[in-house]
């Protein structure tokens, strides 16, 4: 079939797979790295509890049929290792259908990890990694020239992606049709990086231009890209100027550059020079890849009604194996940033000071922790009346999200902090930590080593604090003079109490701390 591939498309395919790789390496790491605290046998949302009761057919993965720590990590690594090796161009030292199989067990071996990651995977960057993973398997390699209706299903997840964010926006809070939102954003967005503080500074009038080029970019400019060159390629390079924009300006895990990678896989066109000859596909890849592409197309359905959609719904995934999502970012901005701050106490007062004897709790501690014995977190109970006014506090630090004034936040993206990130949603609202932040209060009480391996600094490392509290406060980025004067990136107001003080119930001997049901 001679429409069926064009070798003018060698340079799109080429560096679309090898970046995609890449990004595929960053999220196995990502996993491999912080999969105990998170999600491990004694983790704070347990694998082995969630497949007892989801089936495979809603959440399906290898970790269904087996689950242990050593298996995860395995897998995780081999991931890794597996992406490294594509990123290094082994998939087109092998033959076709050897190719087209590294990129399904990279896909398949991800998808095991999402669909058991539970809350900690529940960001839009993991289905649009996945999706664009499954189309990375039918791309091809080296032997044959890329099939061009891939490559236009690529620019359709491009589209998808750009066009929801936009529609989202104006459908969405009344800021981005004013072009007031980014007066808050650069301030309120999940992970500041270190150049926020700056962005948040600029002129008022700058930051009008800002939202109203985001408008263009994500509502006219993805019409183009299904325009002939070199209107499609110009398209797209907008598209990578305005996610280098955000690359600077906060911490996105690899949102901005997965975008940017399928970006790149529309710059090249009909008109580029000097491609090489490659052979004709065989007839039984071509049979693959329209089945494939039938199959996206099919699935492609509820995505499209959801743009056009007066509910539009952002980052949701139509079915487990996430081929075909929506997606969509910042239909609200916040304007006021709350922060949680999670501090320990090793005893009661001063240095020296007896422990008291447990009093029963108050009728707002008694509440509090009835409330959580039927979520299978028994072991914790509040303070109550022993914390005096001179107990000394100290706070634990993370490693992205805001917290020692004095700390200018860091580059961390495409690494993604799973916890910092989900601790910016809880001081929204405590119910997004309902499954968990006990669980990790608990940890930190037990001077647990893979969670506090999760943290910057654990102000406890000889022996576990006796008590923990979480606080809620305000922050905002300090002003020019205020910069100079305390050298301090942010000012911060305390508000209130997310939690009580909280410490270790006695238990029976023998009774295990951590582990399925805690």
């Amino acid at each position: 079939m001679q429409w069926f591939s064009s070798s003018a498309y060698w340079l799109g395919r080429l560096v679309f797979q090898r970046s995609l790789a890449v990004v595929y390496v960053v999220a196995f790491l990502v996993a491999a790295r912080q999969f105990r605290a998170l999600i491990g046998e004694r983790g704070m949302l347990p694998v082995p509890a969630f497949v007892e009761r989801v089936p495979f057919r809603r959440a399906p993965s290898i970790f269904q049929l087996r689950y242990s720590d050593r298996w995860f990590a395995s897998c995780a690594w081999a991931g890794a290792l597996l992406a490294a090796a594509v990123a290094a161009g082994a998939a087109d030292a092998l033959p076709l259908w050897a190719a087209m199989v590294c990129w399904a067990v990279l896909w398949a071996l991800y998808l095991s990890i999402v669909n058991v990651g539970q809350t900690w995977y529940g960001f839009g960057w993991e289905s649009l990694l996945l999706e664009a993973g499954f189309l990375a398997v039918f791309l091809g390699n080296d032997d044959v020239a890329p099939p061009v209706i891939v490559m236009w299903l690529l620019r359709w997840v491009l589209f998808r992606v750009e066009f929801g964010a936009g529609l989202i926006k104006m459908r969405g809070d009344p800021c981005w049709r004013d072009l007031t939102c980014l007066y808050y954003h650069h301030e309120t967005q999940p992970m500041p990086g270190p150049l926020s503080w700056f962005f948040h500074h600029l002129p008022k009038p700058v930051h009008r231009v800002e939202v109203a080029a985001n408008h263009v970019v994500q509502l006219v400019v993805p019409l183009a890209l299904f325009t002939p060159q070199p209107v499609a390629g110009i398209a797209a390079l907008l598209v990578v100027c305005t996610q280098l924009w955000l690359v600077l300006s906060g911490n996105f895990a690899w949102l901005n550059w997965l975008t940017i990678v399928l970006a790149a896989s529309a710059v090249d066109g009909p008109r580029v020079a000097n491609s090489p000859a490659l052979a004709p596909p065989p007839l039984w890849y071509e049979s693959v890849v329209l089945l494939a592409a039938a199959l996206v197309l099919a699935l492609s359905y509820r995505p499209a009604r959801n743009l056009v959609s007066r509910g539009q719904r952002m980052n949701t995934t139509y079915e487990p194996l996430h081929l075909v999502n929506s997606y969509g970012a910042f239909g609200s901005v916040t304007r006021i940033r709350h922060e949680v701050v999670v501090e320990g106490a090793a005893h009661r007062g001063p240095p020296g000071a007896p422990e008291p004897p447990h009093p029963p709790p108050g009728p707002h501690e008694a509440q509090w922790y009835k409330q959580r014995e039927g979520r299978g977190h028994p072991v914790l109970r509040p303070a109550g009346q022993e914390i005096s006014p001179d107990t000394p506090w100290r706070e634990y630090e993370f490693r992205g999200k805001p917290g020692d004034p004095r700390h200018w936040p860091r580059q961390f993206a495409p690494f993604h902090l799973r916890l910092d990130w989900l601790l910016w949603f809880v001081a929204l609202s405590p119910s997004y930590g309902a499954a968990w932040f006990d669980g990790f209060l608990l940890r930190l009480l037990l001077n647990d080593r893979d969670t506090l391996r999760l943290l910057r600094r654990n102000p406890f490392p000889d022996r576990p604090p006796v008590y923990v509290r979480a606080r809620l406060y305000q922050y905002r980025f300090t002003t020019w003079p205020e910069r100079r004067e305390t050298r301090a990136c942010w000012h911060r107001t305390y508000l209130r109490d997310l939690t009580p003080v909280v410490r270790l119930r006695d238990l029976p001997e023998g009774v295990s701390l951590t582990g399925p049901g805690e």
